[in-house]
C-alpha cells in the first residue's frame, strides 16, 4: 500500500467534525421542542416526553416526517418555520457534504497515485526509516534532492506515519518482497539505500533489488558487522557502510586525537561549520592543480573512481572530473550574497 505525504487534516478528522455538528444540531432541536412541549400534540392528543422530543427531532431533521407529532399553536409553528426547518436543511447539508467529502478524498487519492506513478523516475528508494534511513534522507535533502524523488519502504506503522508526516511518499511492506519494490518502481530508480535493522534483511533486500534491476540500479547498504560487508557486496551492493566499524574508529579517534573527532562531527553535522560536498569541474579549472583553487579540494572522482591529491593522477584536473571539497556550511554563510 502506498502512503502519500500527510495533509493538514485527514478525512477522519473531517468526518468527526461533521458528526459532532450533526449531533449538536439534533440536541439543539430537542432542547427547543422540549421547552415548548406543551404546544405539541401526538395522534392521541397527549403531551410530549423527552423521548418524544428526540423522536420528533430525528424524524423532522431526516425529512421522514410521519406526522404523528405536530405543533398545535401559532408560536410552535413559528418556531418550526424559523428554526427547525433551517435546521433540517443544515442537517441534510452536513450529511450530503460528508458523503461528498469521502468520495472526493477517494478520487483525490486515486488521482495522486496515478500522477505519482507517471512521474516517478530517477528517484531514491530508502529501505527502512529508522535512524540510519532518516539520516540518509537528511543528507540527500541537504544536497538538493527534492522530497518528491524520495520513496520510503517501511513495514512498521509508526515509522510510516512519521515518514508521511515529514512529506515523504511511503510504501508499506517489506523491502525483501518483489511486489513491494515494484510498487516503488525500483527499475526506474536512481539508487536504493538499504538501511534495515539487521544484516540478514539487508542481504535479502540487496539480492531482490539486483534480481529485479539486473544490476542497473546503484545499491548502497549499511552493515552492522564488518564480516557481513563482503556478503552484501556479493549480493549486489555497490557500496557498503559498516556502522559498527565506523563508530569504533570514531571512538578510537576521540581517545587518541580528540580534536579530530570534532572535525569529523563538524563535517557530518549539517549547519555546524564545514560540510563535504561534490561538484563538477568547471571548464576554467581543467588543466589546473586542485591545490590552486579557492575551493578546498580533498579528492577527485574520475570515471567513477576516487583519486587522491597524493596520487600523480590527481595533480591535474581533467575534463569530466568531480571535485570533492569542503564547503562552508554555516547558516550565516549561506545567507550572504
Amino acid at each position: 500500500m502506498i502512503h502519500f505525504p500527510a495533509q493538514r487534516r485527514g478525512p477522519l478528522s473531517a468526518l468527526s467534525i461533521r458528526l459532532a455538528a450533526a449531533v449538536g444540531l439534533v440536541l439543539a432541536v430537542v432542547a427547543v421542542v422540549y421547552l415548548e412541549r406543551e404546544q405539541y400534540r401526538d395522534n392521541n392528543g397527549d403531551g410530549l416526553t423527552l423521548l418524544d422530543c428526540f423522536y420528533y427531532a430525528v424524524v423532522s431533521l431526516s425529512t421522514t416526517g410521519y406526522g404523528d407529532i405536530v405543533p398545535v399553536t401559532q408560536e410552535a409553528r413559528l418556531v418550526n418555520v424559523l428554526f427547525i426547518t433551517p435546521a433540517r436543511v443544515l442537517f441534510l447539508i452536513i450529511l450530503v457534504g460528508t458523503t461528498l467529502e469521502v468520495l472526493t478524498e477517494q478520487y483525490r487519492t486515486g488521482r495522486r497515485l496515478h500522477r505519482w506513478e507517471r512521474k516517478v523516475k530517477d528517484h531514491v528508494i530508502i529501505c527502512g526509516y529508522g535512524t540510519k534511513g532518516r539520516s540518509a534522507i537528511s543528507a540527500l535533502l541537504e544536497n538538493g534532492l527534492d522530497k518528491s524523488r524520495i520513496v520510503v519502504v517501511e513495514r512498521a506503522g509508526p515509522a510510516l506515519r512519521q515518514a508521511t508526516s515529514n512529506g515523504l511518499v511511503a510504501i508499506e511492506g517489506s523491502a525483501t518482497r518483489s511486489s513491494v519494490l515494484n510498487q516503488a518502481h525500483v527499475r526506474t530508480a536512481k539508487a536504493v539505500i538499504i538501511a534495515t535493522d539487521s544484516d540478514d534483511a539487508s542481504v535479502l533486500v540487496a539480492l531482490t533489488v539486483r534480481q529485479l534491476t539486473a544490476g542497473q540500479v546503484r545499491i548502497i547498504a549499511a552493515a552492522r558487522e564488518a564480516e557481513n560487508a563482503p556478503l552484501l557486496k556479493q549480493s549486489g551492493a555497490h557500496h557498503v557502510i559498516v556502522s559498527s566499524a565506523t563508530a569504533g574508529r570514531l571512538l578510537g579517534l576521540s581517545t587518541s586525537a580528540p580534536p579530530l573527532i570534532d572535525v569529523v562531527e563538524d563535517l557530518l553535522t549539517p549547519g555546524q561549520g564545514m560540510a563535504l560536498a561534490m561538484r563538477s569541474a568547471e571548464r576554467s579549472e581543467v588543466g589546473r592543480s586542485p591545490r590552486e583553487l579557492d575551493t578546498l579540494v580533498i579528492a577527485l572522482v574520475r570515471r567513477g573512481k576516487v583519486v587522491t591529491l597524493a596520487d600523480r593522477a590527481g595533480a591535474v584536473i581533467e575534463t569530466g572530473d568531480m571535485l570533492v571539497h569542503v564547503r562552508d556550511d554555516r547558516p550565516t554563510a549561506n545567507t550572504l550574497p
